[in-house]
């Protein structure tokens, strides 16, 4: 996952207008896709996401973002090609944990948003294929601690690749 800027000249920050960012981090996650028509589908997913929060330059710990999402999916080829380019956008979540906190305990601040990107999948061999995608997430910025009053959007870039089952 690439990293997301949290910049804002909010002065409640420490040394106003310092930057204030997600570091590069990585992610795990799935993703289950339904294609009810040759160049059209949906899909659902989840990704956990670990990053550092960054803070002028002082890294504050390890973070935890939680997404999740729905997206519809326009494919270039039809169903039975062997690679399929794909266009994909739709509707997510995020749920930032500060760090030293739990989710599970209520310690992370839900954002909502939208998600854009593309990608290809590519039949390898039975019902296996690989997959490769790029997308950009589109959130409120989180504001807990000495971060709360941070106002605008947040953009994260994701990187991924994996391997899939076709049915």
């Amino acid at each position: 996952m690439g990293g997301g800027n949290l910049t804002d000249s909010y002065s409640g920050v420490p040394g106003a207008g310092d930057y204030v960012k997600l570091e590069n981090g990585w992610n795990l996650g799935f993703r289950m896709t339904v294609n009810p028509y040759d160049h059209f589908g949906f899909e659902v997913g989840y990704i956990y996401n670990r990053t550092n929060l960054n803070i002028a330059g002082q890294d504050q710990g390890a973070m935890a973002v939680h997404q999740g999402y729905g997206n519809a999916l326009a494919y270039l080829t039809k169903s039975e090609a062997r690679i399929r380019p794909f266009a994909t956008g739709g509707l997510n979540f995020s749920n930032f944990v500060p760090p030293g906190q739990s989710a599970q305990y209520g310690g992370g601040q839900d954002k909502f948003g939208f998600n854009y990107g593309g990608g290809l999948k590519v039949k390898l061999t039975g019902m296996w294929q690989a997959r490769f995608d790029i997308r950009q997430f589109n959130t409120g910025k989180p504001g807990f601690g000495i971060l709360t009053g941070l106002s605008g959007r947040l953009l994260m870039t994701e990187y991924s690749a994996g391997i899939g089952v076709g049915f």
